[in-house]
């Protein structure tokens, strides 16, 4: 492989024709279905979708023989199925999805999540990074070894459409498809992190999420502060107390053990090299308040945080008013989103049922206590890398990064990767992605950071044939 032809080719193709892609793109608010169930109705699912089929099929010509379908099943969300034919009888899988995040407030001024500002190296808005780029990267990856003659295996891509809803349509489309997918022996993922922009990253691991509605009601209705409190319990101080079974208020430390695992010492020990990596970047790529801390200052134990324990944030609240107008009134109801990582090795479900029953029994004065349970998406511990991938990993990151490749868990999810693990337990996983320092998926001023936009294209590209070569070699 002539890796400078490949830097011009990849490069190219996203300076002429992908970055303009990606900014029509970031325009759709196509947001998932958990955040807008008219998604259907309003029509920006079919619109990301269209945006994208119309690209990729512009781009079969060039690999002969390759297929593209908008797959629908009646009643979910579609997925776009492309099959690019190889030499010999394997498979490899390449992944990605299109739909995305809420809005979220924040952002700065200038900056929105549809809309898309080109600022230097960095192509601002929701969804470029998290994860719009997959489909487009996934392809120059393969059009990068058609330009030059390099042979690779039967490719199959997959983007779906409810990867921020938690995966829950993939399974029926993977399992309605299993016969055309195969059985792939290297999966690609596109859809996560990286410590730096310096290196490639490889994701190790991932944590599982559950959570969901908490709702405490007092009354029937809002009454005058001043008459009901010190009869009435307020409905805030009882959830207070019930998430306090859940979560040390003092220190963030989930206290159930049933929610932890025994951390692998490999994991462990690929946690502390990280935090050397890295240094404080573990935590200073934060925008934090001037004078605020992270909960440690052990490195490692930070990187272990948020990578194989539980950890809760509180994402939403209703049942209470704006500020401006908050009157003298003990209201009748408070009710709050819940969102629980677990470790990768935790049945995300089963966490999910441990919850809801340690949140609702026993209601403090006999409130009214539900906990309506929305996700419970297991998480995914890589299995070993196999010789030739870790040698091909290696080789790619000193090509295209100048700096070697470096492992380290993520503490986002990634459902699909815990099902395909399940499906093909000997398949090899490549799992990175461009979510880096101050990228923000999710948050405000969400960013993609193109220049490893390009370079994990790249990566892509040469491990994809080193995985043709491994397989000619047995």
């Amino acid at each position: 492989m002539d890796t400078a032809r490949l830097n011009r080719f990849v490069s190219g193709l996203w300076d002429d024709e992908i970055v303009p892609q990606l900014v029509e793109y970031i325009r759709i608010p196509n947001k998932s279905p958990m955040f807008d169930p008219k998604w259907v109705e309003h029509g920006y699912m079919d619109a990301a979708v269209k945006l994208m089929e119309t690209w990729a099929r512009s781009k079969l010509p060039s690999l002969p023989g390759a297929t593209l379908e908008v797959v629908r099943l009646e009643g979910r969300t579609p997925l776009i199925y492309i099959e690019v034919p190889g030499t010999g009888d394997d498979t490899v899988v390449l992944y990605g999805h299109l739909d995305k995040q809420p809005e979220m407030t924040g952002w700065a001024e200038g900056l929105g999540p549809w809309t898309p500002v080109l600022k230097g190296d960095k192509l601002y808005g929701r969804g470029g990074a998290d994860d719009g780029y997959a489909i487009f990267g996934s392809l120059a990856a393969l059009l990068a070894l058609r330009e030059q003659g390099i042979p690779h295996a039967r490719c199959v891509v997959l983007i779906e459409a409810c990867e921020e809803s938690g995966s829950y349509d993939l399974p029926y489309y993977v399992d309605h498809l299993a016969d055309r997918i195969g059985n792939p022996s290297l999966v690609v993922c596109l859809d996560s992190g990286c410590g730096n922009y310096d290196q490639l990253w490889l994701t190790t691991s991932l944590r599982g999420m559950t959570g969901g509605e908490l709702t405490v009601q007092v009354l029937e209705e809002g009454v005058h502060s001043g008459d009901a409190s010190g009869v009435v319990p307020s409905s805030f101080r009882i959830l207070r107390d019930l998430l306090s079974r859940l979560e040390d208020p003092q220190t963030g430390t989930i206290k159930p053990r049933e929610l932890y695992v025994e951390i692998p010492q490999q994991r462990v020990e690929q946690a502390r090299t990280s935090a050397e990596v890295l240094g404080t970047a573990v935590y200073d790529k934060f925008p934090f308040v001037a004078g605020m801390q992270p909960v440690t200052e052990d490195l490692t134990e930070l990187v272990l945080n948020r990578t194989w324990r539980p950890q809760l944030a509180v994402t939403g609240a209703d049942g209470l008013p704006p500020l401006e107008s908050a009157g003298n009134v003990l209201r009748p109801k408070t009710a709050v989103k819940l969102s629980l990582r677990v470790p990768p090795t935790l049945s995300g479900a089963k966490a999910g049922q441990f919850v809801k029953e340690l949140l609702e029994k026993d209601p403090p004065y006999g409130a009214k206590v539900s906990f309506k349970l929305e996700k419970d998406g297991s998480g995914w511990n890589a299995p070993q890398l196999s010789p030739w991938l870790e040698a091909a990993v290696a080789n790619a990151s000193q090509s295209y990064f100048g700096a070697p490749a470096a492992y380290m868990g993520e503490g986002g999810s990634i459902p699909f990767m815990g099902m395909l693990g399940e499906k093909f337990p000997k398949a090899q996983f490549l799992i990175t992605g461009v979510l880096g320092p101050h990228s923000n998926a999710h948050g405000p001023n969400e960013f993609l950071h193109i220049p490893t936009g390009k370079k994990v294209s790249m990566v892509v590209a040469d491990v994809v044939a080193r995985h043709y070569e491994q397989g000619a070699k047995r």
